[in-house]
């Protein structure tokens, strides 16, 4: 009857087997017991809040130091850009000392080119001068 129909499901009746433990009414637990487990689902839950808490103050510290570091490279970075610009400036004002000299050097350089053109011609003027001189003996 019913309780073959539960043997073939798995189920035993708790007649069958002595072994099978028969299941108790479901009852509220003590009064002791609900506070108790209060008690420890508010402590891990405690837990639990200052944990995040930990690593959200962890990561704002590490941001901080993050940040230190940052404006410390900024600062090495504008003393150089300070001192590229210094001997930029000192650069310029020895260039602007030297522009008398360079500008000498190039009308310099435009004479010595003038001279040696005049010189050349000379030289084509003697030549033709001593033909015509080694000619006039000649005759």
């Amino acid at each position: 009857g019913a309780a073959e129909g539960l043997g073939i499901l798995g189920v035993q009746a708790a007649g069958d087997d002595p072994a099978v433990e028969t299941a108790e009414e479901a009852k509220e637990p003590a009064e002791a017991d609900i506070n108790e487990l209060c008690k420890d689902m508010f402590n891990k839950m405690a837990t639990y809040l200052t944990g995040e808490l930990t690593a959200t103050s962890e990561d704002y510290k590490l941001l901080e130091n993050m940040n230190k570091l940052t404006s410390l490279k900024y600062l090495e970075m504008k003393d150089i850009a300070i001192n590229i610009s210094r001997n930029l400036k000192d650069l310029n004002q020895k260039y602007a000392a030297l522009q008398p000299y360079l500008e000498q050097i190039n009308l310099i350089e435009e004479q010595v080119a003038a001279l040696e053109q005049a010189a050349y011609k000379l030289d084509a003027y003697s030549k033709k001068l001593e033909a015509k001189y080694k000619k006039l003996e000649k005759r």
